[in-house]
């Protein structure tokens, strides 16, 4: 396997339950059942915990695979990282990546390194975006793959979404996946229509979760509790998930179900994220009615 990049990396973490069956890129892809292709490091990590648990929970029948597409340049720094070039900070953040896989129990880890400007190059895209992406997705079929939402309000995650949504739908149909996962970073998604709403169980093996948002010391100490607000997000997903009953999870991360956007004849991306904001307002309109 090789990407368009020279500085691309490719990482089998040496730990991943039946490593010793997985020795080279394109058989660890093989046995991905859960796929998490996001923006930048620790993008993973805050939107997939739930399928990193899934498949540490039952290794024997799942395995977890994490992309990264771009370089991680241009994120915030202070403290010990503030006077860090971006080349720097990139060689950083590739090794944090690294060791949240190890500590994660990935199968393999991708960091595509390109830059968020190729990746937000459309018609046509990117060359050399669209090829990695094509070379993984035709690598693996798993049950659900993980993506950024299309409501999220971060550009380059936007853009790593629909360059997603492209390289599946050129897929055959039998070789698409399962289940498309839409995931909460840069936007939460607790005002979805409670019948497009997909809760991620993210309450499970708390200590796990607090030491796979750690690794990213050059976002934390650098400026971003990003382990915190994750955290501390995942928790009042749970206790506000429903007033009437008690928490079903100790953590939830929202979801939003993107397979209809992989089918035949799908829909476009702005018209089936405009459907769902026209039931959220309509949702809202009829309880102020309700109650006039």
């Amino acid at each position: 396997m090789k990407f368009s990049r020279p500085d691309a990396d490719i990482y089998l973490p040496a730990n991943a339950a039946h490593a010793a069956d997985a020795q080279t890129p394109e058989s660890a892809l093989a046995r991905v059942t859960h796929l998490c292709v996001a923006a930048h490091q620790d993008d993973i990590e805050i939107m997939a915990y739930a399928g990193i648990v899934d498949c540490l929970e039952q290794p024997e029948r799942r395995a977890f695979g994490g992309v990264v597409v771009t370089n991680g340049a241009g994120s915030s720094r202070t403290g010990p990282y503030a006077h860090f070039t971006d080349e720097q900070m990139q060689e950083v953040r590739q090794l944090e990546q690294r060791k949240a896989a190890d500590l994660g129990g990935y199968a393999i880890q991708c960091q595509l390194r390109h830059t968020s400007g190729d990746v937000k190059q459309c018609a046509p895209a990117h060359p050399g975006v669209a090829a990695d992406l094509a070379q993984i997705f035709s690598a693996c079929q798993p049950e659900v793959v993980y993506l950024h939402n299309p409501a999220d309000k971060h550009d380059t995650h936007i853009a790593v979404m629909r360059r997603c949504i492209d390289a599946i739908r050129a897929l055959p149909a039998e070789r698409r996946p399962a289940r498309v996962l839409g995931c909460e970073v840069w936007r939460d998604l607790d005002w979805l229509p409670e019948s497009r709403k997909v809760a991620l169980d993210s309450g499970r093996r708390p200590q796990l979760a607090l030491e796979l948002l750690a690794v990213f010391d050059s976002q934390i100490s650098g400026g971003k509790r990003y382990d915190l607000a994750t955290i501390g997000r995942r928790a009042a997903h749970a206790t506000y998930y429903n007033s009437h009953a008690s928490d079903a999870f100790s953590g939830i991360t929202w979801a939003l179900d993107l397979t209809p956007l992989i089918a035949d004849n799908a829909p476009d991306i702005e018209t089936f994220t405009a459907a769902i904001l026209a039931e959220f307002q309509a949702d809202v309109s009829r309880r102020l009615r309700a109650f006039a």
